[in-house]
């Protein structure tokens, strides 16, 4: 044995050949402070071992390695940037030492291979894979670039253009294209991955290999003319300007970094990444993706633990009411193994469902992520019927009827007579009181509510929402189903509009007030998507949403809060709704609607709104974009907080991801929660105490105000 740690061991494996392979005792292996500072222990002992012929990194895992240990960052990051770059120029001075051993080297790479996995791979030679593999550099996905010399290595490996492509989109690769892309050297079968690396290895000792050729051009400038390399990054930065924006600056300063280091050599292209790193590290944005990652793996956690502690297993479903909704619905559980029956009252409506996921599943061929064979198998795991005897015998129930409490309770109680004992019900309703849909079963412990968004396919999100009789098998029963469908579940306690609509409709109503006193609604729209931004400004989501739903909603949230949510009078939603106009779904809404080239609408200015809304509101009045965002953003994340408070949800976790992967809430600002701390709880309450004249959803709560005085936040590090 050369070297041993609890996380590499190193020992000769044939004459002059070392294995160091990568053993943590987790489930994979990453890049933490120990995991580096063994690895450079170890290095050292090779650099000075005058028997080594040739190395060879492996794993003992299914997998390679993952990345970095991404839950020290944010504690590291704290670090003002001057203490960053000397901390990240530490770590990467390892892989130079792995880089810089006198002896050939091969990875033997399989499974995940991510980020500093990915890096780890680049300081050798040669680079072997199996057909398992996976390999890219996603650092962008958290706000950051390579720290570890990927900006550096890559483009002198696959040339510049391939490199900035796989680091501006974050995009892994498979064994087959990273082959074809130059990243690779060769793909093997999973039980011949460490035969071919070993006579990688012995070829390159043999002379067969010029290893130090390949070495030296890691070593060097790139090689890229004047001409190439203004054509190069010209057009790298427009793309990334174009796809990533002003909000995302880590693609930006990959391409810059890479430029600038194009005339250097490693330790210089090495510098440079070291301190665009640094500078990245110290952004809101890293903060809020680096903490959006983190939260999600909080979500997939509880997931997986409820599929632990679920007794109910779900192995066949069926969802009440068909058409575009039931339709989704049916194609998300079956596309993901779980087959389902779908049952209407009237043949048109199957027709749609079924319509509805034949069409999806029909984009997937076009894409080639489904072939016909699989498609059919979808499809005939749909089964459509108008006969509650078809739905005897399954698992679970998700009634996705009209957004009526009297035929919700009526088509629940009906059910509840149909299925077996112990069959899960489940209610998909964004408003209705899951309490008083409950009122309708003989035993409500075994029903909750199952909130999708739409379009289902495309959003992550669904709100489980416990009633006070939901029994927690019945809760971890529908959280694993929700996670088997390919979808992030949260736990929300039953209130009017659940957690993700209580919170939206506040922002509405800011929206509204807005409007009343002057605003011009298109402006709105530019300033909370571009600058907030917001994937949809306020009017182009209620026109999406549709105005007649939300007209119903605001009627439901001024029930359950009268006092905060009032109606506001002359409500802009409410005439709009009056006025026949109710969105993209007839055509007219706060922006008129027509069909583009390809058959998708397209929104205009129309007339006809400005004169409606011209009725209604004071005169036309120019406002500033900090005083839309605060006016707008602020009540919802008042609203938010109220919720947390409240036990609505159970974290500020999820409070975020809630709106994230349920109303599009930016990313890179992390959440209303992250984002309050970001600008900081006593600037927040602040701004607030501007507005509080306006109304109840201006006024922070009085834990709000505390925790601003004591200097709290919801993230504490």
């Amino acid at each position: 044995m050369i070297y041993q740690s609890s996380s590499i061991t190193v020992q000769y494996i044939a004459d002059g050949i070392a294995e160091f392979t990568f053993n943590a005792a987790g489930s994979v292996n990453k890049f933490d402070q120990q995991t580096l500072a063994d690895c450079r222990a170890a290095l050292e002992i090779l650099h000075k071992d005058e028997k080594l012929k040739g190395l060879i990194y492996n794993s003992s895992k299914e997998t390679f390695i993952v990345g970095a240990d991404i839950t020290e960052f944010l504690a590291t990051f704290q670090k003002p940037e001057a203490d960053l770059i000397p901390w990240i120029k530490q770590a990467s001075d390892i892989f130079d030492l792995a880089e810089d051993l006198p002896v050939p080297t091969v990875v033997a790479l399989k499974g995940f291979a991510l980020g500093g996995g990915c890096e780890w791979s680049l300081t050798a030679d040669y680079r072997v894979a199996d057909t398992s593999t996976k390999i890219g550099l996603p650092e962008v996905k958290l706000g950051l670039m390579p720290g570890f010399g990927g900006t550096a290595r890559l483009p002198r490996i696959v040339g510049a253009d391939t490199a900035m492509e796989w680091i501006t989109t974050g995009k892994e690769r498979g064994a087959e294209q990273a082959l074809k892309e130059g990243a690779v050297d060769a793909v093997v079968a999973p039980d011949k991955l460490m035969a071919a690396a070993l006579s990688m290895v012995q070829d390159a000792i043999a002379g067969k290999l010029d290893w130090r050729k390949k070495r030296a051009a890691k070593l060097s400038p790139l090689k890229l003319n004047k001409t190439e390399a203004t054509m190069s990054f010209s057009t790298a930065k427009g793309m990334v300007f174009a796809t990533a924006g002003k909000h995302y600056p880590a693609p930006m300063l990959a391409v810059e970094t890479i430029e600038k280091a194009a005339r250097l050599d490693r330790a210089g292209a090495v510098a440079l990444e070291n301190a665009g790193f640094a500078k990245l590290a110290k952004t809101d944005a890293a903060t809020a993706q680096i903490g959006l990652f983190l939260n999600d793996q909080l979500i997939k956690g509880k997931a997986k633990q409820a599929g632990k502690l679920a007794k109910k297993a779900i192995n066949k479903a069926a969802v009440l009411g068909a058409g575009i909704m039931g339709g989704g619905i049916a194609y998300q559980s079956a596309s993901k193994g779980v087959p389902v029956v779908m049952k209407d009252i009237n043949d048109k409506a199957l027709q749609l469902g079924m319509g509805e996921a034949i069409k999806l599943l029909g984009k997937l061929v076009e894409r080639k992520r489904l072939d016909a064979a699989g498609m059919a198998k979808v499809v005939a795991s749909i089964t459509p019927t108008l006969s509650n005897d078809t739905v005897k015998g399954v698992d679970i129930v998700v009634e996705a009827v009209v957004e009526n409490p009297k035929i919700k309770g009526a088509v629940l109680k009906e059910i509840e007579s149909v299925v077996g004992p112990d069959a899960i019900i489940t209610s998909n309703t964004s408003t209705i009181s899951i309490n008083t849909l409950a009122a309708n079963l003989e035993n409500p412990s075994r029903f909750c509510g199952m909130h999708f968004f739409n379009p289902v396919h495309q959003m992550p999100l669904v709100e489980i929402i416990r009633g006070k009789d939901t029994s927690d098998e019945t809760i971890a029963a529908v959280v694993a189903y929700a996670a088997k469908m390919g979808k992030s579940p949260i736990v929300v306690n039953d209130c009017p509009g659940f957690y993700v609509n209580r919170v939206l409709f506040p922002y509405f109503a800011g929206f509204s007030k807005l409007v009343l006193d002057g605003a011009d609604f298109a402006k709105v729209d530019k300033v909370m998507e571009k600058q907030f931004g917001w994937p949809m400004g306020p009017a182009y989501l209620l026109d999406v949403v549709g105005l007649d739903t939300a007209h119903h909603c605001t009627d439901v949230m001024a029930a359950g809060f009268p006092t905060r949510m009032a109606k506001v009078d002359n409500d802009p939603v409410s005439a709009m709704y009056h006025a026949q106009r109710f969105g993209q779904k007839n055509g007219v809404g706060f922006y008129a609607y027509s069909k583009d080239a390809k058959g998708k609408p397209k929104k205009d200015l129309d007339a006809a709104s400005a004169a409606l809304l011209a009725g209604i509101a004071a005169l036309a009045k120019d406002f500033s974009a900090d005083e839309i965002i605060a006016r707008t953003m602020v009540p919802m994340i008042n609203e938010a907080i109220r919720c947390l408070e409240e036990g609505i949800v159970a974290s500020a976790a999820e409070a975020d991801m809630g709106l994230i992967y349920g109303l599009g809430f930016p990313p890179f600002r992390g959440g209303p929660l992250r984002y309050a701390d970001t600008i900081g709880l006593a600037n927040f309450v602040a701004l607030a105490d501007q507005y509080a004249h306006l109304g109840e959803i201006y006024q922070v709560t009085d834990k709000t105000r505390a925790m601003a005085a004591n200097g709290q936040v919801f993230y504490p590090v």
